[in-house]
């Protein structure tokens, strides 16, 4: 009998984990089938009156109580409930932000009477033709309607996308838009070189002034008209969102222009024609 409580008590030592109580510590040579039995479990520390029998213990390797009382809340997989958001927590800041900035977009601009000329609800036909003028002189785009949409659009490309949604296949007008995306941007650098010109030499023989005169003239404008203050806070909105959406497009880049472009996207409009002259054409 003195023998095989020695046996037992080899094959199945005390356990790592404290027990719960001084009198269930009981020594495990006892000669006596309701012993004290080995508390060994691979996940848990086990709780008072539980306990594997010696054939399901023998072998398993005895794990401290603490290992998992440090593995986080909830009793869950160890630290992996903790692991980083990857950027989503600053993704829906960012969001908000540009959400809050398209609030005070609409309410500066369209809807306050605090901004230099007339607000929507107060709009004069002197400002409806102009308005119409100025979209002649703006490759047909309506002022005030410009990061009206810009705003919004940058906020929806930061929504989660869906895993369970494969990526649109490129439509044909979507490939005819990227082959002549080289021609569109030459256009445009053209255009915005001829305004700069006509700004500031156009109709020279028509008493419009000179460059300084000129300059006044463009100032007195902008702070008494609602449409062309509008225009110069597109401009700056403009400005920081290129660089943004060239930067997250730039794998659509010829590689061999990569570099270049990613120097001059801060350049408004250098930066956008480079990147539109540059673009590869992907059937896939």
């Amino acid at each position: 009998m003195a023998m095989a409580a020695r046996t037992l008590a080899l094959a199945f030592p005390l356990p790592l984990c404290a027990v719960s109580s001084p009198r269930r510590a009981t020594p495990l040579a006892l000669p006596r089938r309701g012993a004290a039995r080995p508390l060994a479990s691979l996940a848990q520390c086990p709780a008072r009156g539980h306990s594997p029998s010696p054939r399901r213990a023998a072998g398993r390797a005895l794990a401290p109580c603490a290992a998992m009382r440090g593995s986080g809340r909830g009793g869950g997989g160890g630290g992996e409930e903790f692991a980083s958001d990857d950027g989503g927590g600053a993704r829906a800041l960012l969001r908000a932000t540009l959400w809050g900035a398209e609030a005070a977009y609409i309410l500066w601009l369209f809807l306050l009477p605090y901004a230099p000329g007339d607000p929507v609800w107060g709009i004069s036909q002197a400002t409806i033709s102009d308005l119409i003028g100025l979209s002649l002189n703006f490759f047909l785009i309506l002022p005030l309607l410009n990061s009206a949409f810009l705003i919004p659009y940058m906020a929806i490309r930061l929504n989660d996308p869906d895993k369970d949604k494969s990526p649109p296949q490129t439509s044909k007008l979507g490939s005819v838009m990227v082959r002549g995306a080289p021609i569109v941007g030459l256009t445009g650098g053209l255009v915005c070189i001829l305004s700069i010109a006509w700004a500031l030499f156009g109709r020279a023989d028509a008493s419009f002034g000179g460059i300084a005169e000129r300059w006044r003239y463009v100032q007195s404008y902008v702070f008494s008209e609602r449409l062309a203050y509008a225009f110069l806070w597109d401009i700056l909105l403009y400005s920081i969102f290129q660089p943004w959406l060239i930067a997250d497009n730039i794998q659509n880049v010829k590689a061999s222009a990569t570099e270049f472009v990613n120097s001059v996207r801060f350049l408004p409009v250098i930066g956008l024609v480079a990147y539109l002259f540059c673009l590869e054409d992907r059937d896939d």
